[in-house]
């Protein structure tokens, strides 16, 4: 059975779900899109569908009550990878997880925030997983990125496609795109969001299963 527990991330008692389940393989850490919080259906999906799957999984709130209403703070990057550093942090002080290989989803601007992190802890991050993201908007993060990177866009999510392509180039391996069929930026269409449940848990688990090996 998955353990659940409401948790608050410091120093700002940031709020979030943690979801263990047993003999737990791997721990993916979701970094929500603007204005977004740790309640997104989208990613609860997928963080559960992880859950099924033996990986653990942070779903938080990068941003305070008072923070959500500021437009200018939701893009704030660097702000909202910092958010994210210290909910990493916080997890390094957990016994029961601390050693678990350590995944980050981000969505939207949180795959930049994403990308911001995993370039800042390159020895502690495993992999990263994009879903219709904005990887551009970690600027030069991405050079310095080495963590392996999955980026994942709908086939009508015309020019964050491009963007995405961009990203690629500027990443190192190993990488990929996977562009889901005529799907748009937040996965609406029937099958799209379980084609990115699946792309995301074999990309994790792989990358988890290989640094063990």
């Amino acid at each position: 059975m998955v353990i659940v527990r409401d948790v608050e991330i410091p120093p700002l008692g940031l709020a979030g779900t943690l979801s263990v389940p047993p003999d737990a393989d791997g721990l993916v850490v979701f970094v929500h899109g603007s204005g977004s919080s740790r309640f997104s259906p989208r990613n609860t999906h997928v963080a559960k569908a992880l859950n099924q799957r033996r990986m653990a999984t942070l779903l938080f709130d990068l941003l305070t009550p008072d923070e959500e209403a500021n437009r200018a703070i939701v893009f704030d990057i660097p702000l909202l990878a910092g958010r994210l550093l210290e909910a990493i942090r916080w997890l390094n002080t957990q016994p029961s997880i601390k050693a678990l290989p350590l995944g980050l989803f981000g969505a939207s601007t949180g795959a930049a925030a994403a990308l911001v992190a995993a370039a800042e802890r390159p020895d502690q991050i495993r992999a990263v997983v994009s879903r219709g993201g904005r990887p551009d908007l970690a600027d030069t993060s991405l050079d310095r990125v080495r963590a392996p990177t999955l980026l994942i866009v709908g086939g009508a999510d015309y020019g964050v496609i491009d963007l995405n392509r961009a990203a690629l180039r500027r990443l190192r391996e190993p990488k990929s795109l996977r562009i889901v069929p005529n799907a748009i930026h937040l996965f609406p269409e029937p099958g799209a969001l379980e084609a990115v449940i699946e792309l995301a848990a074999d990309w994790f688990g792989n990358q988890f299963q290989a640094r063990d090996a």
